[in-house]
């Protein structure tokens, strides 16, 4: 199972092509462009809660619905445990402000802030924190 997004080829190999986490990487990817609302959980905009949450219900999946909460409700796990599909949840001291779904090679999809539109970027900061759906 394999993704075209922004140009890039996301693939899934052969044991992880059925697993909730790599279809919601690829329906968030297929909102590429979606417009940034606050509030919005779908299916034409998104704020970066809002897209997470989206993509795992359609994946099979229910999250919460803010940032903070989708973290206390996932297995947090580290850096050499990532693997497409997880979480990555930015922060700054305890309080989570921001997530997004990652795409691999230190890329995520989100849906960054008024203005823009979902995306796949590459990770900004070391103040992040990793998490898994259980």
């Amino acid at each position: 199972m394999a993704a075209v997004a922004g140009g890039t080829l996301l693939s899934a190999g052969p044991a992880d092509a059925a697993t909730i986490e790599v279809r919601a990487l690829i329906i968030a990817a297929s909102k590429h462009g979606d417009p940034y609302r606050w509030g919005a959980s779908g299916p034409d905009a998104f704020d970066c809660s809002g897209l997470t949450y989206y993509s795992f219900q359609h994946a099979g999946r229910r999250l919460p619905r803010t940032a903070q909460a989708q973290y206390a409700s996932v297995e947090h796990i580290g850096r050499d445990q990532l693997h497409p599909g997880d979480l990555v949840f930015f922060h700054s001291g305890g309080e989570v402000y921001h997530v997004g779904i990652y795409a691999g090679h230190d890329a995520i999809w989100h849906s960054p802030h008024p203005g823009a539109r979902v995306r796949l970027e590459r990770i900004w900061t070391g103040e992040v924190w990793y998490g898994r759906i259980r």
